[in-house]
């Protein structure tokens, strides 16, 4: 629900803030359209609550971003930016295959359970049939870079005759993202219709473990993952 006009906090000056941080300005837009979009979707969410929840103007959110479907875009391209990034940051330097890999998916499974609105906004794509990510460049540059990192670890795998060869990249990040996509997806639905807390931290936990062995089983050469 919207605030009324008396509890919404006054408006900074549009020249001055975008003067004094015109990236901070866009950041904080950006994280609480966001939450508006995952949980209203495209066509639910408002822009009047989207700058009654920050500290600028509809018409600063219109001066960065066009339109609402602007602002979707942007809001998209940030939450894939994240997930990116925090791969990018990983350091699995100097480690063997076995060991990159299994960071790369815990960080998958972690980051996904901490930033549910990205599944969301996901999850909202699809439905729009990914009409707006096929606008983005943005988007597709940075989804390359995940498969080239994990096309790398697959890779020094191969070569150390760890993991089996034929192997697409693009499909083992389809299977990684799928795992632990669900994980958030259908927590819910999976809770409720079998009795179990699948959010709790022992569940989550034991989840993290069996995805991990699962991918790792289904690259190595023999079958079993290397110690």
């Amino acid at each position: 629900m919207a605030l009324d006009s008396k509890q919404r906090k006054p408006k900074q000056e549009t020249g001055a803030t975008r003067a004094q941080d015109p990236e901070g300005t866009r950041r904080n837009i950006l994280e609480i359209a966001s939450k508006e979009f995952a949980l209203n979707g495209l066509s639910g969410a408002r822009i009047d609550e989207i700058a009654a929840r920050t500290r600028f103007s509809k018409r600063m959110i219109y001066y960065y971003f066009g339109d609402k479907e602007g602002l979707y875009l942007h809001a998209l391209e940030n939450a894939y930016r994240q997930v990116r990034e925090g791969e990018a940051q990983l350091d699995i330097e100097g480690l063997s295959p076995v060991a990159a890999l299994t960071r790369l998916v815990e960080f998958t499974f972690d980051h996904h359970h901490r930033h549910e609105e990205f599944i969301r906004m996901v999850m909202i794509e699809n439905i729009h049939h990914g009409q707006y990510l096929e606008q983005s460049k943005a988007i597709r540059e940075l989804n390359v870079t995940a498969i080239d990192h994990i096309a790398r670890i697959y890779s020094h795998g191969v070569e150390e005759g760890v993991f089996r060869p034929g192997l697409d990249p693009v499909e083992l990040h389809w299977q990684i993202s799928a795992l632990c996509f669900f994980n958030v997806s259908n927590r819910a639905t999976f809770s409720m219709i079998f009795g179990r807390d699948f959010g709790s931290p022992a569940q989550l936990e034991r989840l993290k473990r069996n995805t991990v062995e699962m991918l790792l089983r289904f690259v190595a050469k023999d079958g079993a993952p290397a110690e």
